[in-house]
């Protein structure tokens, strides 16, 4: 499992965007970046820093997945048949800790990586804790048992700040079902995503 080493909310500050749309960001009061550099006015950003900066987004908006994870999964869209950005998202929401999250059942996309990884989660009926494995259209996706008393589950079910996509069919308020790949205008990402940058990043 790849571990955060660095605070999460220090990417938000680093991009200048709310990248997960939480009121408790930090951006939403200081947009300018950490450290004691973070106010220096900036000059004129070059395409490789464009597409630096959104390949960094949205990596760290699926938890700030480990770069070896990211490139694996970017070449892996780049050999199906498609537009190549629209591929990588939809193999991005078909990681289980990004439908854990969807589904409500974890607020932030960090806890729905811990919910999993601690094997509260059930995929077909069967416990998994791999939270990078990839969800087929159709899989049920369950909370466990003592994960649907958890206080966290409890917060995450109440939040007003996000809506379930028509792509995860609930049932109840403990089960999930991935009902198909969405397309980049279907994912509710709070601010704009550009993985046609991404494969240009990765293209060079």
């Amino acid at each position: 499992m790849s571990k955060r080493q660095s605070a999460k909310y220090k990417l938000d500050r680093r991009m200048g965007e709310n990248i997960w749309g939480r009121p408790k960001s930090p951006v939403n009061r200081r947009e300018y970046g950490p450290g004691q550099h973070g106010q220096r006015r900036k000059g004129k950003t070059s395409d490789f820093g464009l597409q630096l900066r959104a390949k960094q987004k949205l990596k760290g908006y699926y938890g700030d997945v480990t770069e070896k994870q990211f490139k694996q999964t970017y070449f892996e869209a780049a050999r199906i048949k498609g537009d190549t950005g629209q591929m990588l998202v939809g193999l991005l929401e078909r990681r289980l800790d990004a439908i854990v999250y969807r589904a409500k059942f974890a607020p932030t996309i960090f806890a729905a990586r811990q919910l999993v990884s601690h094997g509260h989660i059930l995929v077909n009926g069967t416990k998994c804790n791999v939270a990078s494995r990839r969800c087929a259209v159709g899989d049920e996706i369950t909370l466990g048992k003592k994960a649907q008393e958890m206080a966290l589950v409890i917060e995450a079910q109440s939040l007003a700040e996000r809506d379930i996509p028509e792509y995860i069919a609930i049932d109840g308020t403990a089960k999930a079902t991935f009902t198909r790949v969405p397309t980049l205008d279907e994912v509710p990402y709070p601010v704009r995503m550009e993985p046609n940058l991404v494969v240009e990043f990765y293209s060079r």
